[in-house]
Protein backbone atom coordinates (compact mmCIF):
# COMPACT_ATOMS: atom_id res chain seq x y z
CA UNK A 1 0.00 0.00 0.00
CA UNK A 2 1.50 3.29 -1.12
CA UNK A 3 1.20 6.65 0.62
CA UNK A 4 2.50 10.05 -0.48
CA UNK A 5 3.72 11.76 2.72
CA UNK A 6 2.71 15.35 3.38
CA UNK A 7 5.46 17.93 2.92
CA UNK A 8 5.63 18.71 6.65
CA UNK A 9 6.54 15.09 7.48
CA UNK A 10 10.19 14.38 8.29
CA UNK A 11 12.56 14.92 5.36
CA UNK A 12 16.02 13.59 4.56
CA UNK A 13 16.66 16.59 2.36
CA UNK A 14 15.62 18.69 -0.63
CA UNK A 15 16.32 17.99 -4.30
CA UNK A 16 17.44 21.04 -6.32
CA UNK A 17 18.99 21.50 -9.75
CA UNK A 18 21.39 24.39 -10.35
CA UNK A 19 20.13 26.53 -13.27
CA UNK A 20 22.04 25.67 -16.42
CA UNK A 21 19.57 26.94 -19.02
CA UNK A 22 19.83 30.73 -19.21
CA UNK A 23 16.94 30.73 -21.69
CA UNK A 24 14.54 30.15 -18.79
CA UNK A 25 15.55 33.54 -17.36
CA UNK A 26 16.55 35.66 -20.38
CA UNK A 27 18.57 38.70 -19.32
CA UNK A 28 18.49 37.67 -15.65
CA UNK A 29 20.54 34.47 -15.68
CA UNK A 30 23.42 35.84 -13.59
CA UNK A 31 21.05 37.27 -10.97
CA UNK A 32 19.12 34.00 -10.85
CA UNK A 33 22.27 31.99 -10.17
CA UNK A 34 23.00 34.06 -7.06
CA UNK A 35 19.34 33.93 -6.00
CA UNK A 36 19.65 30.15 -6.27
CA UNK A 37 22.78 30.14 -4.11
CA UNK A 38 20.80 31.99 -1.45
CA UNK A 39 18.04 29.37 -1.75
CA UNK A 40 20.60 26.57 -1.29
CA UNK A 41 22.08 28.39 1.70
CA UNK A 42 18.76 28.64 3.50
CA UNK A 43 17.85 24.99 2.86
CA UNK A 44 21.31 23.82 3.97
CA UNK A 45 20.86 25.44 7.37
CA UNK A 46 18.05 22.96 8.09
CA UNK A 47 18.72 19.83 6.05
CA UNK A 48 20.76 18.28 3.27
CA UNK A 49 20.66 19.63 -0.29
CA UNK A 50 20.81 17.07 -3.09
CA UNK A 51 22.04 19.25 -5.95
CA UNK A 52 21.89 18.22 -9.60
CA UNK A 53 24.52 19.95 -11.77
CA UNK A 54 25.06 19.49 -15.50
CA UNK A 55 28.75 18.55 -15.47
CA UNK A 56 32.04 18.68 -13.58
CA UNK A 57 32.83 22.18 -14.89
CA UNK A 58 29.58 23.58 -13.46
CA UNK A 59 30.16 21.68 -10.22
CA UNK A 60 33.50 23.49 -9.77
CA UNK A 61 31.88 26.87 -10.47
CA UNK A 62 28.96 26.20 -8.10
CA UNK A 63 31.32 24.98 -5.37
CA UNK A 64 33.21 28.28 -5.59
CA UNK A 65 29.94 30.21 -5.34
CA UNK A 66 28.83 28.13 -2.34
CA UNK A 67 32.11 28.87 -0.57
CA UNK A 68 31.78 32.58 -1.36
CA UNK A 69 28.35 32.49 0.29
CA UNK A 70 29.77 30.71 3.36
CA UNK A 71 27.73 27.53 2.81
CA UNK A 72 28.80 24.34 4.57
CA UNK A 73 29.73 21.97 1.73
CA UNK A 74 29.06 18.98 3.98
CA UNK A 75 25.36 19.83 3.65
CA UNK A 76 25.43 19.67 -0.19
CA UNK A 77 25.61 16.42 -2.20
CA UNK A 78 26.25 16.79 -5.92
CA UNK A 79 24.76 14.65 -8.69
CA UNK A 80 26.11 15.09 -12.23
CA UNK A 81 23.21 14.98 -14.67
CA UNK A 82 22.43 17.10 -17.73
CA UNK A 83 18.94 18.61 -17.72
CA UNK A 84 16.91 20.90 -19.93
CA UNK A 85 15.56 22.88 -16.97
CA UNK A 86 15.78 23.17 -13.20
CA UNK A 87 12.16 22.59 -12.16
CA UNK A 88 12.66 19.54 -9.91
CA UNK A 89 9.08 19.66 -8.62
CA UNK A 90 7.96 18.63 -12.08
CA UNK A 91 10.72 16.52 -13.62
CA UNK A 92 12.15 15.00 -10.44
CA UNK A 93 10.85 11.79 -8.82
CA UNK A 94 7.97 11.77 -6.36
CA UNK A 95 9.04 9.70 -3.36
CA UNK A 96 6.32 7.76 -1.60
CA UNK A 97 6.18 5.18 1.17
CA UNK A 98 5.29 1.68 0.02
CA UNK A 99 4.61 -0.45 3.11
CA UNK A 100 6.87 1.99 4.98
CA UNK A 101 9.75 1.56 2.53
CA UNK A 102 10.64 4.42 0.21
CA UNK A 103 9.84 4.15 -3.49
CA UNK A 104 10.60 6.74 -6.17
CA UNK A 105 7.85 7.28 -8.74
CA UNK A 106 8.53 8.49 -12.26
CA UNK A 107 5.62 10.18 -13.96
CA UNK A 108 6.31 10.93 -17.62
CA UNK A 109 7.47 14.54 -18.01
CA UNK A 110 6.61 16.12 -21.37
CA UNK A 111 7.62 19.74 -20.82
CA UNK A 112 4.15 20.67 -19.49
CA UNK A 113 2.78 19.67 -22.91
CA UNK A 114 4.24 22.95 -24.14
CA UNK A 115 8.02 22.77 -24.68
CA UNK A 116 9.70 20.35 -27.06
CA UNK A 117 13.11 20.38 -25.36
CA UNK A 118 12.58 18.14 -22.35
CA UNK A 119 14.37 14.93 -23.34
CA UNK A 120 17.21 15.31 -20.81
CA UNK A 121 14.82 15.89 -17.91
CA UNK A 122 13.38 12.38 -18.13
CA UNK A 123 16.71 11.02 -16.84
CA UNK A 124 16.50 12.90 -13.53
CA UNK A 125 14.31 10.42 -11.56
CA UNK A 126 16.60 7.48 -12.37
CA UNK A 127 19.69 9.46 -11.37
CA UNK A 128 18.17 10.61 -8.08
CA UNK A 129 16.72 7.21 -7.18
CA UNK A 130 20.07 5.57 -7.87
CA UNK A 131 21.94 8.14 -5.80
CA UNK A 132 19.57 7.63 -2.85
CA UNK A 133 19.44 3.86 -3.38
CA UNK A 134 15.63 3.89 -3.68
CA UNK A 135 13.81 1.63 -6.20
CA UNK A 136 12.25 3.49 -9.15
CA UNK A 137 8.78 2.72 -10.54
CA UNK A 138 7.34 4.08 -13.80
CA UNK A 139 3.74 5.22 -13.28
CA UNK A 140 1.48 3.60 -15.88
CA UNK A 141 -2.24 3.28 -16.52
CA UNK A 142 -3.74 0.76 -18.91
CA UNK A 143 -0.24 -0.01 -20.13
CA UNK A 144 0.81 3.58 -20.91
CA UNK A 145 3.07 5.97 -18.96
CA UNK A 146 1.08 8.69 -17.15
CA UNK A 147 2.09 12.30 -17.77
CA UNK A 148 2.05 14.51 -14.70
CA UNK A 149 4.14 16.98 -12.70
CA UNK A 150 4.60 17.26 -8.95
CA UNK A 151 3.41 20.88 -9.03
CA UNK A 152 -0.02 19.68 -10.18
CA UNK A 153 -0.85 17.86 -6.93
CA UNK A 154 -1.08 18.78 -3.26
CA UNK A 155 -1.66 16.18 -0.51
CA UNK A 156 -2.33 16.05 3.23
CA UNK A 157 -0.68 12.65 3.72
CA UNK A 158 -3.97 11.14 4.91
CA UNK A 159 -5.68 10.40 1.60
CA UNK A 160 -6.83 13.77 0.24
CA UNK A 161 -5.34 15.35 -2.89
CA UNK A 162 -6.08 18.77 -4.42
CA UNK A 163 -5.51 19.53 -8.10
CA UNK A 164 -7.06 21.64 -10.88
CA UNK A 165 -9.25 20.82 -13.83
CA UNK A 166 -7.40 23.41 -15.91
CA UNK A 167 -4.13 21.50 -15.59
CA UNK A 168 -5.27 17.88 -15.85
CA UNK A 169 -8.58 17.96 -17.72
CA UNK A 170 -8.47 20.77 -20.28
CA UNK A 171 -9.57 19.26 -23.61
CA UNK A 172 -7.26 21.25 -25.89
CA UNK A 173 -4.62 23.34 -24.07
CA UNK A 174 -1.42 21.66 -22.78
CA UNK A 175 -3.13 18.27 -22.68
CA UNK A 176 -1.18 15.83 -20.48
CA UNK A 177 -3.09 12.59 -20.99
CA UNK A 178 -5.36 12.59 -24.03
CA UNK A 179 -8.80 11.19 -23.23
CA UNK A 180 -8.32 11.02 -19.45
CA UNK A 181 -11.34 11.90 -17.33
CA UNK A 182 -11.61 12.20 -13.55
CA UNK A 183 -12.04 8.48 -12.91
CA UNK A 184 -8.77 7.76 -14.73
CA UNK A 185 -6.82 10.15 -12.54
CA UNK A 186 -8.62 8.85 -9.46
CA UNK A 187 -7.46 5.31 -10.28
CA UNK A 188 -3.85 6.44 -10.81
CA UNK A 189 -3.75 8.55 -7.65
CA UNK A 190 -5.25 5.74 -5.57
CA UNK A 191 -2.83 3.09 -6.82
CA UNK A 192 0.37 5.11 -6.71
CA UNK A 193 -0.24 7.80 -4.06
CA UNK A 194 -2.78 6.16 -1.73
CA UNK A 195 -5.38 8.84 -2.48
CA UNK A 196 -9.03 8.17 -1.60
CA UNK A 197 -10.43 11.71 -1.92
CA UNK A 198 -9.78 14.33 -4.63
CA UNK A 199 -10.76 18.00 -4.55
CA UNK A 200 -10.89 19.44 -8.07
CA UNK A 201 -10.39 23.21 -8.24
CA UNK A 202 -10.99 25.18 -11.45
CA UNK A 203 -8.36 27.46 -12.96
CA UNK A 204 -4.88 28.51 -11.88
CA UNK A 205 -3.34 31.98 -11.66
CA UNK A 206 -2.86 34.24 -14.67
CA UNK A 207 0.54 33.82 -16.33
CA UNK A 208 1.12 30.27 -15.08
CA UNK A 209 3.20 28.61 -17.78
CA UNK A 210 2.10 25.17 -16.57
CA UNK A 211 -1.59 25.95 -17.13
CA UNK A 212 -2.98 25.56 -13.64
CA UNK A 213 -0.51 24.08 -11.16
CA UNK A 214 -1.96 23.79 -7.67
CA UNK A 215 1.23 24.92 -5.90
CA UNK A 216 0.55 28.52 -6.89
CA UNK A 217 -3.03 28.31 -5.65
CA UNK A 218 -3.80 26.18 -2.64
CA UNK A 219 -1.60 24.33 -0.14
CA UNK A 220 -2.18 22.13 2.89
CA UNK A 221 -0.57 23.50 6.06
CA UNK A 222 -1.74 20.55 8.18
CA UNK A 223 -3.94 17.52 7.57
CA UNK A 224 -7.24 19.44 7.77
CA UNK A 225 -6.28 23.04 6.84
CA UNK A 226 -5.37 24.76 3.58
CA UNK A 227 -4.19 28.21 2.66
CA UNK A 228 -5.67 29.43 -0.61
CA UNK A 229 -4.79 32.59 -2.52
CA UNK A 230 -7.36 35.28 -3.19
CA UNK A 231 -7.16 38.53 -5.14
CA UNK A 232 -8.64 41.65 -3.52
CA UNK A 233 -8.65 43.74 -6.73
CA UNK A 234 -11.95 43.01 -8.46
CA UNK A 235 -10.55 44.32 -11.76
CA UNK A 236 -7.80 41.68 -11.76
CA UNK A 237 -8.15 38.71 -14.12
CA UNK A 238 -7.31 36.55 -11.08
CA UNK A 239 -10.26 37.79 -9.01
CA UNK A 240 -13.07 35.55 -10.29
CA UNK A 241 -11.14 32.26 -10.78
CA UNK A 242 -9.72 32.51 -7.27
CA UNK A 243 -13.16 33.26 -5.81
CA UNK A 244 -14.54 30.26 -7.71
CA UNK A 245 -11.82 28.06 -6.22
CA UNK A 246 -12.61 29.37 -2.75
CA UNK A 247 -16.29 28.37 -3.17
CA UNK A 248 -15.24 24.83 -4.19
CA UNK A 249 -13.02 24.56 -1.11
CA UNK A 250 -15.83 25.82 1.15
CA UNK A 251 -18.03 22.97 -0.10
CA UNK A 252 -15.30 20.32 -0.08
CA UNK A 253 -14.73 17.59 2.48
CA UNK A 254 -11.65 15.69 3.60
CA UNK A 255 -11.12 11.93 3.32
CA UNK A 256 -12.82 11.50 6.71
CA UNK A 257 -15.91 13.51 5.71
CA UNK A 258 -14.95 16.59 7.73
CA UNK A 259 -15.02 20.10 6.30
CA UNK A 260 -11.75 21.75 5.29
CA UNK A 261 -10.44 24.61 7.38
CA UNK A 262 -9.56 27.45 5.02
CA UNK A 263 -7.12 30.32 5.58
CA UNK A 264 -6.94 33.11 3.00
CA UNK A 265 -3.58 34.20 1.60
CA UNK A 266 -3.27 37.47 -0.35
CA UNK A 267 -1.71 37.86 -3.77
CA UNK A 268 1.13 40.31 -4.43
CA UNK A 269 0.40 43.17 -6.81
CA UNK A 270 0.64 42.22 -10.46
CA UNK A 271 4.25 41.83 -11.66
CA UNK A 272 4.74 42.74 -15.32
CA UNK A 273 8.11 42.17 -16.99
CA UNK A 274 8.67 42.57 -20.74
CA UNK A 275 4.88 42.87 -21.10
CA UNK A 276 4.26 39.48 -19.49
CA UNK A 277 2.18 39.01 -16.34
CA UNK A 278 4.24 36.72 -14.08
CA UNK A 279 2.59 34.09 -11.82
CA UNK A 280 3.87 35.45 -8.51
CA UNK A 281 2.24 33.68 -5.56
CA UNK A 282 2.96 33.30 -1.86
CA UNK A 283 1.48 29.79 -2.08
CA UNK A 284 4.72 28.60 -3.69
CA UNK A 285 6.36 28.20 -0.28
CA UNK A 286 8.54 25.21 0.65
CA UNK A 287 8.16 23.37 3.95
CA UNK A 288 11.40 22.11 5.55
CA UNK A 289 11.87 20.15 8.79
CA UNK A 290 12.05 23.21 11.04
CA UNK A 291 11.41 26.04 8.63
CA UNK A 292 9.15 27.33 5.85
CA UNK A 293 10.76 29.26 2.99
CA UNK A 294 8.35 31.76 1.44
CA UNK A 295 8.83 33.63 -1.86
CA UNK A 296 8.59 37.41 -1.48
CA UNK A 297 8.17 40.02 -4.19
CA UNK A 298 9.12 43.47 -2.81
CA UNK A 299 5.44 43.97 -2.12
CA UNK A 300 3.40 45.35 0.80
CA UNK A 301 1.65 41.98 1.08
CA UNK A 302 4.96 40.17 1.69
CA UNK A 303 4.67 40.97 5.40
CA UNK A 304 0.99 39.98 5.50
CA UNK A 305 1.70 36.61 3.87
CA UNK A 306 4.67 35.89 6.17
CA UNK A 307 2.54 36.65 9.23
CA UNK A 308 -0.31 34.40 8.05
CA UNK A 309 2.10 31.53 7.40
CA UNK A 310 3.78 32.12 10.78
CA UNK A 311 0.41 31.43 12.41
CA UNK A 312 -0.01 28.31 10.26
CA UNK A 313 3.37 26.88 11.26
CA UNK A 314 3.96 27.88 14.90
CA UNK A 315 6.76 25.31 15.35
CA UNK A 316 8.74 26.39 12.29
CA UNK A 317 10.76 29.46 11.43
CA UNK A 318 9.25 31.45 8.57
CA UNK A 319 11.87 32.93 6.22
CA UNK A 320 11.13 35.12 3.22
CA UNK A 321 13.33 34.71 0.14
CA UNK A 322 13.27 37.43 -2.49
CA UNK A 323 11.93 35.76 -5.65
CA UNK A 324 11.63 38.78 -7.92
CA UNK A 325 14.31 37.37 -10.25
CA UNK A 326 13.29 33.72 -9.96
CA UNK A 327 9.69 34.49 -10.99
CA UNK A 328 10.91 35.61 -14.42
CA UNK A 329 11.23 31.86 -15.07
CA UNK A 330 7.48 31.51 -14.19
CA UNK A 331 8.07 29.73 -10.88
CA UNK A 332 9.77 30.09 -7.51
CA UNK A 333 10.76 28.02 -4.45
CA UNK A 334 8.29 25.13 -4.52
CA UNK A 335 8.50 24.73 -8.30
CA UNK A 336 12.30 24.48 -8.15
CA UNK A 337 12.45 21.88 -5.36
CA UNK A 338 11.29 18.39 -4.42
CA UNK A 339 11.35 17.06 -0.87
CA UNK A 340 12.99 13.71 -0.08
CA UNK A 341 10.99 12.16 2.78
CA UNK A 342 12.82 10.03 5.34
Amino acid sequence: MRRFPAEWENQQGILLCFPDNGNDWPGKYSAVQWAFIEFIKKVSLYEEVFLVVANEKLKVKVTEMLLQANINLKKVSFMLQKTNRSWMRDSGPIIVKNNNKREALQFKFNGWAKYANHQLDKNVPKKVAGFLNIPLTQVTYKGKPVVMEGGAIEVNGKGTLITTEECLLHPSIQVRNQGFIKVDYEAVFKEYLGITNIIWLGNGVVGDDTHGHIDDLCRFVNQNTVVTVIESDKKSANYKPLQDNLKILQNATLENGEKLKIILLPMPKEIIFEELCLPASYANFLILNKCVLVPTFNDANDRVALNILSDCFPDREIIGINAIDLIWGFGTLHCLSQQIPN
